[in-house]
């Protein structure tokens, strides 16, 4: 069995697990919307940044569901933002058939409208 390549997995301190955190992010987060995903972002105060993962049934079956979110977890890991931030990324069904060049730059996009409006 051989290892990850370092850097190609979320470590267990850059991923966002408990349902009360998932819920304080919806809550208090600043929202972007875009065609292939649903963005959250809110500052969390530590020196690096969360990934939380939303893959609904409407998406497909555990299959496709499972699909939805590695492709999420990649972009993340790619285009890691700066420290201090919890984001949440619910998947829409277009999300599926996307090129991943189309989901690096609609996720910098809305990370990006997402964080100005958390400083305002």
């Amino acid at each position: 069995m051989t290892s990850a390549a370092p850097g190609a997995t979320l470590r267990p301190h850059e991923r966002i697990r408990r349902r009360v955190d998932f819920k304080r992010i919806y809550d208090r987060g600043n929202k972007s919307h875009g065609r292939f995903l649903t963005l959250f972002a809110f500052p969390n105060g530590l020196a690096h940044a969360r990934l939380g993962v939303a893959a609904t049934r409407k998406l497909g079956n555990a299959v496709v569901r499972n699909r939805a979110k590695r492709l999420i977890r990649d972009v993340f890991r790619r285009n890691k933002p700066a420290p201090g931030f919890d984001i949440v990324i619910v998947a829409k069904r277009d999300l599926l058939d996307a090129p991943l060049a189309s989901l690096d730059a609609e996720y910098l996009r809305n990370l990006s409208r997402a964080r100005a409006a958390s400083r305002l």
